[in-house]
C-alpha cells in the first residue's frame, strides 16, 4: 500500500530485487509528517491530528519545545537538527511539515538553517505569517519576558516579517475564520500558496476532522480538496 494513500500500509514489504528471493526484506520508506505546535502550547495538542494522519498511512512525529521565553530562532535551531535527523533516516522517504500557529514560523526559520533533501509539502494551520495583532497589543507588557511576543508583531522589521519562506515547495494554509489571535490576511505567506478557511477558533483547527481531511488531502496532492470551506 502506498504511503499517504488514505490507508495504513505495512512498514516492511518484500523487495522486488534478487535479494527478495533470498528472503531479504526492504523497508518501504515512510512519508513522515513532522508536527510543530504553537506558542504556550505542547506537542500533546497535535496528538489528535497526528492520529488522524497516521490512519491515512503517514508517520506523524510531533516535535515540541519547552522554553517559551527564548527566541523563535533558538527553537528553529533545535528543529533544524530534528529535520537533519529525519533526513538522514533511511526509513523516511519524505518529510512533510504540518504546523500550528507559531510552529509555522519556527519551521520557516528552521528551513533557513537546514533544507532537507527529502522535503515534501508544508501545511500551516493559523500561522501568523505577517504577525499578530495580539503581539502588537501585548509587546509592551510581555515582550521583555517572552521574546516571541516581540518577534511576532506586525511591524515591518519584526522577526516574522524578516524571515524567508521557501517558494519552490507546495505550501497550504488553513485559517480559522473566528481566530481571535491572528487576522485572516496575516495567515498568508508572501509566496504562492493554497489557502482555505474553516469556521472555527484558532486552536480548534487541531481537533476538527474536516481540518485533518484537508491536511491529508494537501499532503497527498498539493491541493486542498474542494468543499464548502474553500477560500
Amino acid at each position: 500500500m502506498t504511503p499517504g494513500s488514505g490507508m495504513p500500509r505495512p512498514a516492511v514489504e518484500a523487495a522486488a530485487t534478487p535479494d527478495a528471493a533470498a528472503g531479504i526484506a526492504a523497508i518501504t520508506p515512510w512519508e513522515c509528517v513532522s508536527l510543530v505546535h504553537g506558542f504556550l502550547a505542547h506537542s500533546f495538542m497535535m496528538s489528535m491530528l497526528g492520529q488522524r494522519l497516521d490512519s491515512r498511512g503517514y508517520l506523524a512525529k510531533p516535535w515540541g519545545y519547552w522554553d517559551m521565553r527564548c527566541s523563535i530562532l533558538e527553537h528553529a535551531e533545535a528543529f533544524s537538527l530534528e529535520l537533519a535527523r529525519l533526513d538522514a533516516d533511511r526509513a523516511v522517504g519524505t518529510i512533510h511539515l504540518v504546523t500550528h500557529s507559531m510552529g509555522g514560523i519556527i519551521a520557516r526559520a528552521a528551513l533557513d538553517r537546514f533544507r532537507p533533501r527529502k522535503l515534501g509539502r508544508f501545511v500551516m494551520l493559523a500561522p501568523p505569517n505577517r504577525g499578530s495583532f495580539v503581539a502588537n497589543a501585548t509587546v509592551g507588557m510581555l515582550g521583555g519576558i517572552l521574546k516571541p511576543v516581540s518577534e511576532l508583531t506586525t511591524a515591518r522589521d519584526s522577526l516574522v516579517n524578516s524571515l524567508g519562506m521557501p517558494a519552490d515547495i507546495d505550501v497550504g494554509v488553513i485559517a480559522a475564520s473566528r481566530d481571535a489571535l491572528v487576522a485572516l490576511e496575516s495567515t498568508r505567506p508572501t509566496v504562492p500558496h493554497a489557502h482555505i478557511t474553516i469556521p472555527c477558533l484558532h486552536s480548534m483547527l487541531l481537533f476538527r476532522r474536516d481540518a485533518a481531511d484537508l491536511v491529508a488531502g494537501f499532503l497527498a496532492t498539493g491541493e486542498f480538496p474542494p468543499g464548502p470551506t474553500g477560500g
